[in-house]
């Protein structure tokens, strides 16, 4: 389980508040359904539960008493959402119905537990969308995936890959997931937002049908799709070093920390000139002044340092003096004379260049491990040496998937829409290949 602290708290707040501007834009609704959900509504999609049975954290007593049926905690709200749908969905004027909840899910085994990464409870959005179509639910793909590209690269400053996932590693109970998988500095692919094209499978189950325009009755088509805490943890193991955090500006709880620079005989001159320079700054980004007295500055500079905080802005006498004030990167950890007059277009234009470069690192990063080999001993060695992702031609078959993860310790963590790099024959059982797929050791 994880505990947020304010600042860690923000960074989620952050991602949901971007989130959920542009799922409102798309005519997504918030909603809210129950945290238990009863085993027989659980048990009512059988592949879904397949998957899920494992990680159920299940509740047998209230208070002293013992339950007549067992409550699952949830571990996603397919089951429990649907139940009520079937009864809101009746006529093709009721859709497209396009469904959202920002909550907490318990999923209770893992091997490795990992904060962000991989924890027995996390918070995401459960998004749950209900069409009249085919086509309608397809065409919904672009924008939700659209939205979290634009989420991973505007504000946590981090590339992937776009893809779909192989039939065993696609979500249970769907027809098909996409998702934006990312690499780790350790070279370990990392599965990012997803989106998952569900078909008709949950409509037959849960008999949401509806009346057509002709008079007919059809089941309902629908998506589902999630953006979690995990691209927290993905973005501190990016852009982190030696020293600590490294937050994107458009992250950060605190853009901006002015440490004062001052001996008892001008203390009151400096913190007057810091001060200004705070209330100038404070209308366009987030800035804190640091005027703790019993801390000196080269231990506030760490403890800023430590926390990730994108500029640092230093000032003293000498700096007052010369109308400037020092700025010092996190990220690079650079240091820039700016003037006071004008400081805050100086310090917005500094910050909005660091959100830039950071993605363009962290690109180059994902550029460098991401390699292609059209041969298995290319593959295994390319993973054991350079890890990141391998390119390679697949057959398709779930056999050759298995043999080489069985072999190498990889998988397929999706297969890019980009298919162009297709030729030659499946690395491992040498027939034609229908796919070129990422393989990648991963959390």
């Amino acid at each position: 389980m994880m505990v947020l602290r304010p600042d860690g708290y923000f960074l989620w707040e952050q991602v949901c508040r971007a989130t959920d501007e542009m799922f409102k834009e798309n005519g997504i609704d918030n909603t809210a359904f129950p945290l238990f959900i009863p085993e027989r509504l659980l048990q009512k999609e059988a592949k879904h539960i397949e998957h899920f049975k494992a990680e159920v954290a299940w509740v047998t007593h209230g208070g002293e008493s013992e339950l007549e049926e067992r409550l699952a905690v949830r571990p996603t709200s397919e089951t429990i959402m649907y139940e009520s749908v079937a009864k809101w969905v009746r006529s093709w004027r009721d859709l497209p119905m396009k469904l959202n909840q920002w909550n907490n899910v318990v999923r209770w085994e893992f091997k490795h537990p990992t904060p962000f990464l991989r924890t027995r409870e996390f918070y995401w959005n459960e998004g749950h969308s209900i069409y009249a179509t085919e086509e309608e639910t397809i065409k919904e793909r672009e924008i939700i995936l659209g939205i979290y590209s634009k989420i991973l690269r505007e504000l946590l400053a981090l590339p992937y890959i776009l893809g779909r996932k192989t039939e065993q590693e696609k979500f249970a109970g769907g027809v098909a997931t996409y998702s934006l998988e990312m690499i780790m500095p350790d070279g370990k692919a990392v599965q990012g937002p997803d989106w998952h094209f569900d078909g008709q499978n949950f409509a037959k189950v849960f008999d949401i049908m509806f009346l057509n325009k002709d008079g007919s009755k059809a089941y309902a088509w629908q998506s589902t799709y999630a953006i979690t805490t995990r691209v927290i943890g993905i973005m501190i193991a990016v852009h982190g070093d030696d020293r600590g955090l490294v937050i994107p500006p458009m992250m950060s709880r605190i853009q901006v920390v002015i440490v004062p620079i001052y001996r008892n005989e001008n203390k009151g001159e400096v913190l007057e000139a810091a001060g200004k320079i705070m209330d100038s700054l404070a209308k366009r980004v987030r800035v804190r002044l640091d005027d703790r007295d019993e801390y000196s500055p080269g231990w506030k500079f760490n403890e800023w340092e430590l926390k990730g905080v994108p500029l640092r802005l230093e000032l003293g006498a000498r700096e007052i003096a010369a109308g400037k004030v020092i700025a010092v990167r996190r990220d690079t950890g650079e240091k820039a004379e700016l003037a006071m007059g004008g400081v805050e277009k100086q310090v917005q234009r500094l910050l909005k260049r660091m959100q830039k470069e950071m993605y363009k690192r962290a690109a180059k990063a994902l550029k460098a491990m991401t390699s292609s080999a059209y041969t298995y001993a290319a593959v295994k060695k390319l993973l054991e040496d350079k890890k990141g992702f391998v390119l390679a031609p697949w057959c398709g078959s779930d056999e050759c998937e298995n043999k080489v993860g069985e072999e190498t310790g990889a998988k397929i963590t999706n297969i890019p829409l980009d298919q162009s790099k297709l030729k030659g024959n499946c690395i491992y059982c040498g027939k034609p290949a229908k796919h070129m797929a990422n393989f990648a050791r991963s959390y």
